[in-house]
């Protein structure tokens, strides 16, 4: 199955039926380590169509950590890049396909758009190729805390108040990925690790940091206001899992800088990882954990 992308940004792929999908079930994981499998991971911010997104590392990613349910937690594909110029290369392709196959072979696959793909917004309640889209979900871990599943810019006063002024930051952002392609390629030619300048200049700016604390008690305020035990949320490309006046708050980051995602355990642990960028050993480093309501 083939799946394409339009300029107007809508994904263009055949309905799965589920009799298609659960006949394929048997099949889901072939070419995958089903050994080392989760009940349920959680990405976002993967930016497909700019050439910050690190397609092939999430394809590895995707590779080794099969799961029974995946949710795409928002800016999966970035429609606003796509609108001022045109970049989609064969490994973004591939990161669709994976996700379709995924979906096709039985898969719970559960899109919730953000503002870098608002447009899906308009599909929600729909299936594309098996993939669910939902405006936001409701995740019950295996040892039953309701995870409240959205990407968050709701709570980003710029994005809601002063669109124009996101628009503008979203310029500056690419330009500091841009200078950060070209640093790191410099440190790999030393031997030096990969190294984020946008997201050390974004832990050094005071505002910067104001920003994302206002931002992650807001979500985990609402969450708790809606009843929930916590939330799942990307949009601010900062991964952290930490208790917030009893909430659980878990970002599961992004792939465009910090290669993270959050993973479910089969007993119910919740797990934030970081995807190394070692293309000949790649590993997943643990960033955090939080085990049966409590902080590890």
């Amino acid at each position: 199955m083939r799946a394409a992308f339009d300029p107007a940004g809508a994904w263009l792929a055949p309905h799965d039926s589920g009799a298609e999908r659960h006949g394929d079930e048997n099949h889901e994981h072939d070419g995958e380590h089903a050994h080392n499998r989760f009940r349920a991971v959680f990405i976002s911010d993967l930016h497909l169509g700019t050439p910050g997104c690190q397609a092939r590392a999430l394809l590895a990613f995707l590779k080794a950590y099969p799961s029974d349910t995946l949710y795409l937690v928002g800016d999966i594909v970035d429609g606003w890049q796509l609108r001022r110029k045109w970049y989609w290369p064969q490994s973004h392709n591939d990161v669709v396909q994976k996700l379709l196959r995924r979906a096709r072979k039985g898969g719970r696959v559960i899109f919730v758009p953000g503002n870098h793909d608002e447009f899906a917004r308009t599909f929600v309640g729909h299936h594309f190729g098996g993939i669910e889209v939902m405006e936001q979900a409701v995740h019950t871990t295996a040892d039953g805390r309701a995870l409240w599943v959205v990407h968050g810019d709701y709570f980003d006063g710029v994005i809601q108040c002063a669109k124009w002024l996101a628009y503008l930051g979203d310029n500056l952002y690419e330009f500091t990925l841009k200078l950060n392609r070209h640093l790191n390629s410099a440190r790999a030619r030393l031997g030096l690790p990969y190294w984020s300048l946008s997201a050390y200049l974004k832990h050094k700016v005071k505002k910067a940091l104001n920003y994302v604390t206002d931002f992650e008690h807001a979500v985990a305020a609402e969450a708790r206001r809606r009843g929930h035990d916590g939330v799942v949320c990307g949009h601010i490309h900062r991964a952290e899992m930490r208790h917030i006046d009893g909430t659980l708050y878990c970002n599961d980051g992004d792939w465009v800088e910090s290669r993270t995602a959050l993973v479910e355990h089969f007993d119910g642990r919740l797990e934030l990882v970081h995807w190394q960028a070692d293309e000949h050993r790649p590993t997943a480093t643990p960033l955090a954990m939080v085990e049966l309501g409590q902080t590890a």
